[in-house]
């Protein structure tokens, strides 16, 4: 993040000034890219913002806006004919660009002034008095603080200030009905006697283009209005074309000859959470008009969960026709060079071809143990066993995730865990939050408020909010969407309105959570803090073992020999159901099938101990690393012992929560070495294998990769 906020990072070029203040040469343009932050839930992308706007906003002129903020919609309840949660996040960047105080001093809004004023005429009353009460709301925006009553070669002549009152109260003894005609045209004939030949010219240009003006801002501006009280689709046209008229009069404050000596720079727009319905309204907005050839010096940079920065940026292609748009990942050195594709028709390229995404950084292994470093030095020596045991529980549950690294680091300064405890251990550590003088609460509560019940996903309906954390949380045992359709059905009965799996991975994909093929949950991480919340949802784990218990009936009334269907995560229906029970107390059952079926398919049988291992264990006490030490006596033949071991010593191996390391990759080449050498078909095949499993487990790598554990290995 750091370099990205450099004196000679990302920004400075961006924004075309240092923190420091400094000029930067000046990264693309005239046509500019909408830069879109993308990461998933705890990625860091608004402290990014925030620290672009702490370091930059002294310099140029750049304005955070939380686009899912409420307060938008709340300024907007009182007046909804005339205002809307969009007209008021525009109206705030104007005012707070009216009070710039830094360099080239502020700014002046009239255009977008014009179209407030306008849309003012929807009021409740609809009165010449309250239509102009409305416009006052706006009078500080057309004209700049420091140059009151500017000559004609401003944009009105004089000072507008009271003029509008004055020429609609002069209808206020007239028998009008509301919303009257005679209204609008007071309005326009106030607003259109003061304009200076610059400004008519402007207004001619802007609205004369507005859908249906035909040239004539009169028209456009009517036209404006109407759109705007009619609501829906209409209605966000208007609003689009006001943020046109916002960036507009940000462009003449630097094009005029007054801005072009003396203002630097560029101005920033940041959207936080512009996933939102109103952050994606103007993100769409601005590439609309970049696309149609409307060019503008404002820098807009938005936060995208999703890794593709949002479906509206691909036009409804499917996921095979959609090129990607152009990146930047910082790791990978400067910045790219950007330029927009050229692809046929401007109004049917893809939105996307206007974007640059810049991909969030995770921590990598020296960062991470940094910061664990710097919270437990006080309370143990550098070098300490518990603190090296919590930087490789911190690194797989995080992933290096930034959120999530910060708030384990935080509950693990004082925790003390043992060297063979489960990952999942720290997660019942308490942890304080700053916010509101919070009591302490375990950290796994803590991030799943934050990752998951804070950060919904935006298109969740509304009736299943209440049980979105559950649904999820009982999903943590799904490996497919068939699997995870069987846990829906039975956790959604007596609902009339109901999810799929389908419709659970859309979200989850639109949120900015990960996929694998192996898991349904498919970030690591968050399936780890819902598997160790499933087994203390209710005393005993009792919930965790009835959603094994359900997918292994499940499994279980399939045929034996059926195959799984295409891209299922396992290859056969007996292995998803002896994963299942594997884990809900079935060991043995698991052991004298797996013996059964070793003798003449050992690469075969291989795969599918690895399918039926990879799982998590349950809470309470484990004595996996004993069983597969042979420390727990099994009856049986040596072949049905030997194989018992192994699956224990697999286990351990796959479920990535617990360090493995040398011990138990000596103990998979024992077993498997042992196997070699009995007399069963195919037995010298597995002395192979015995090499291959050691090398991985003794470098704490998954026997079977998929997407989520491989980026664990990846990350050590």
């Amino acid at each position: 993040m750091e370099k990205l906020l450099s004196e000679e990072g990302f920004f400075a070029r961006l924004l075309g000034r240092s923190p420091s203040g400094g000029g930067r040469q000046q990264l693309y343009g005239p046509d500019l890219p909408v830069v879109l932050l993308t990461g998933g839930p705890g990625m860091g992308k608004g402290r990014l913002l925030r620290e672009v706007r702490d370091r930059f906003a002294t310099k140029v002129p750049v304005i955070f806006l939380d686009c899912d903020s409420p307060v938008y919609a709340d300024r907007a309840e009182p007046e909804q004919g005339a205002r809307s949660a969009g007209t008021e996040l525009l109206v705030e960047v104007a005012r707070r660009l009216c009070a710039w105080q830094g360099t080239g001093g502020s700014f002046a809004f009239p255009r977008l002034f014009t179209g407030l004023a306008m849309i003012a005429t929807g009021v409740t009353d609809g009165t010449p008095e309250a239509v102009a009460t409305e416009v006052e709301r706006y009078e500080e925006l057309p004209q700049r603080q420091r140059f009151r009553g500017l000559g004609a070669g401003d944009f009105w002549r004089g000072v507008l200030r009271g003029t509008i009152r004055n020429l609609l109260t002069t209808l206020s003894g007239q028998a009008l009905d509301p919303y009257s005609a005679a209204v609008s045209n007071a309005l326009l004939d106030a607003l259109f006697e003061r304009l200076a030949p610059r400004g008519r010219a402007e207004l001619e240009r802007i609205y004369g283009a507005y859908p249906g003006a035909a040239g004539q801002p009169r028209h456009g501006l009517r036209n404006l209005a109407a759109d705007f009280q009619a609501g829906g689709e209409a209605r966000e046209l208007a609003e689009s074309f006001l943020f046109r008229a916002l960036r507009e009069d940000l462009e003449a404050g630097y094009a005029s000859a007054s801005g072009w000596l003396r203002r630097v720079g560029r101005p920033g727009l940041l959207l936080d959470r512009a996933e939102s319905e109103l952050g994606e309204q103007l993100l769409r907005a601005v590439l609309t008009d970049r696309r149609g050839g409307q060019r503008d010096r404002v820098v807009i940079v938005g936060t995208a969960r999703r890794a593709d920065g949002g479906a509206f940026l691909h036009g409804g292609r499917p996921a095979q026709a959609v090129v990607p748009p152009a990146e930047f990942r910082p790791a990978d050195g400067g910045p790219p060079a950007w330029s927009r594709r050229a692809s046929g028709a401007a109004d049917q390229a893809p939105l996307a071809d206007g974007v640059l995404l810049l991909r969030m950084p995770r921590l990598t292994g020296d960062q991470l143990r940094r910061e664990t470093e710097r919270r437990q030095q006080r309370s143990e020596p550098e070098g300490g066993t518990n603190r090296r045991r919590i930087d490789a529980a911190v690194a797989r549950l995080s992933g290096g995730r930034p959120h999530t690294v910060i708030r384990l680091a935080a509950a693990a300064a004082d925790f003390r865990m043992p060297a063979d405890a489960n990952d999942r251990d720290i997660l019942d550590a308490p942890l304080r939050t700053a916010a509101n003088g919070a009591p302490e609460q375990p950290v796994a509560e803590v991030l799943l408020r934050e990752l998951v019940v804070d950060q919904m996903p935006v298109r969740l309906p509304t009736e299943h909010r209440d049980q979105w954390l559950d649904l999820l949380t009982h999903l943590s045992v799904a490996h497919d969407e068939e699997c995870a359709d069987v846990l829906l059905r039975h956790h959604q009965r007596g609902r009339v309105h109901r999810v799929t799996s389908h419709h659970v991975s859309q979200l989850l994909t639109d949120t900015g959570w990960p996929a694998c093929e192996r898991h349904f949950i498919g970030d690591f991480g968050l399936r780890q803090l819902l598997v160790h919340r499933l087994y203390g949802l209710r005393p005993g784990g009792a919930a965790w073992y009835a959603d094994h218990h359900l997918l292994r009936d499940h499994y279980a009334g399939r045929a034996a020999d059926e195959e799984a269907p295409s891209g299922a995560a396992f290859r056969s229906v007996t292995a998803h159901r002896m994963n299942h029970h594997l884990v809900s107390g079935g060991a043995d059952e698991v052991v004298r099938h797996l013996a059964a079926t070793l003798p003449g398919r050992p690469r075969e049988w291989c795969a599918e101990l690895l399918e039926i291992a990879q799982a998590p264990y349950p809470g309470g006490a484990d004595a996996r690393r004993e069983r597969a030490q042979g420390l727990v006596a099994v009856d049986g033949p040596a072949l049905r012992r030997t194989v018992d071991q192994l699956l224990h010593a697999v286990w351990l191996c796959e479920e990535r929560t617990r360090p493995t390391g040398k011990e138990t990759a000596g103990t998979l080449a024992t077993l498997l070495g042992l196997l070699s050498i009995m007399e069963f078909d195919g037995a010298g095949q597995l002395s192979r294998t015995a090499t291959e499993w050691s090398d991985l487990a003794e470098n704490e790598q998954p026997l079977l990769r998929c997407t989520c554990t491989g980026q664990l290995g990846r990350r050590r």
